[in-house]
């Protein structure tokens, strides 16, 4: 899409809602989580899309799921991520004996003390579930409340969790003995779902000297680039990123193309069970609002919703069996609903 045609669906009202001081913002933020990539890289090589996917959750006060091989620095990741920005961090392992009140917590008596609460690994800022496959619809929707509500309940009472709270969780698309598919309701609930491949040849060879293996996590000396009230107020900001209505239109048309593709003419539209939910919109919009602010932009341009429906739809669009059968792959669907459906 040429810059007169981009330009053409975020001038309107612009300039009348933003101006100078709106722009000095724009590029702290930018400069602020340069910093915070650049020490990302001091231990996690490679990976820099994965990365900014996941900044651009966190300031979009969304989740992330990921799906990659064991090895392939999932875990590595997130714990970095947590490192820098001076976050609480807490892992929970998902197991076939995992119960609900392993995650959220539980309420126990003492002789002397009484009834006393014990909060769960969930009251953290920064946590991750990993291998989340490999525990029982029950045990996973324990995450599901506190996904979306930001709390948690134990017994009768009801928990706020700290802020921000940001969910990664990891799942292994390859090994499938012994794991369960996540409930469509709980993966609703990710604003994005991103994978991870293997590094290229460069990038391994940088691997086996500065690798967690063979060095203690300690001796990266990681400094914290951010404060749990930077993620707050760039939480708050991003939500200001303006958006026209043509735009917001052409969201609201992308996501119905996956409910009615007979209507933009898809090709791929037989191959689609369920189509994205309306929070599939929601998530479009704000990821779009980060990603724009992320390369220095105080507006959406339609190319930042293409660069973020990937991630955002392909959890979310279903394929039948028939699609299944034929191996059909979620991204050639996204991509041919962005090739179809109009901007203008």
């Amino acid at each position: 899409m040429g810059v007169g045609a981009q330009s053409a669906v975020v001038d309107e009202g612009f300039k009348e809602l933003q101006d100078e001081t709106f722009q000095r913002k724009v590029t702290f933020y930018v400069e602020q989580f340069e910093r915070v990539r650049k020490e990302i890289r001091k231990i996690v090589v490679g990976q820099d899309e994965v990365v900014g996917a996941l900044l651009e959750a966190l300031i979009a006060n969304g989740h992330v799921l990921v799906e990659g091989i064991p090895g392939v620095g999932k875990t590595l990741t997130i714990r970095t991520l947590a490192k820098i920005t001076g976050c609480q961090f807490s892992r929970i392992q998902f197991t076939p004996d995992l119960l609900p009140t392993d995650i959220v917590g539980i309420t126990t008596y003492e002789e002397g003390k009484g009834f006393f609460t014990v909060k769960g690994p969930v009251f953290s800022n920064f946590v991750l579930a990993d291998e989340i496959n490999r525990s029982p619809p029950k045990v996973q929707s324990a995450l599901l409340e506190s996904m979306q509500e930001h709390q948690a309940t134990i017994g009768k009472e009801t928990f706020q969790l700290p802020a921000p709270f940001f969910v990664m969780a990891t799942q292994n698309p390859v090994e499938q003995l012994g794991t369960y598919k996540l409930p469509e309701a709980q993966v609703d609930r990710f604003l994005y779902k991103i994978l991870i491949s293997y590094p290229t040849f460069e990038d391994e060879v940088k691997i086996l000297n500065q690798n967690i293996t063979t060095h203690e996590f300690s001796d990266y000396e990681l400094t914290p680039m951010l404060s749990q009230v930077d993620i707050l107020d760039a939480q708050k900001f991003v939500k200001k990123i303006y958006t026209n209505p043509k735009i917001e239109r052409y969201i609201i048309r992308i996501v119905e193309a996956t409910r009615d593709p007979v209507k933009y003419n898809l090709i791929h539209g037989k191959y689609i069970s369920f189509g994205a939910s309306p929070r599939a919109g929601i998530s479009l919009h704000i990821a779009s609002k980060a990603h724009a602010l992320m390369r220095g932009r105080g507006y959406v341009t339609p190319d930042d919703v293409k660069d973020v429906a990937y991630n955002v739809l392909r959890h979310r669009v279903m394929l039948n069996f028939e699609g299944e059968a034929e191996e059909i792959k979620t991204e050639a669907v996204i991509k041919e609903i962005l090739d179809k459906v109009p901007i203008m």
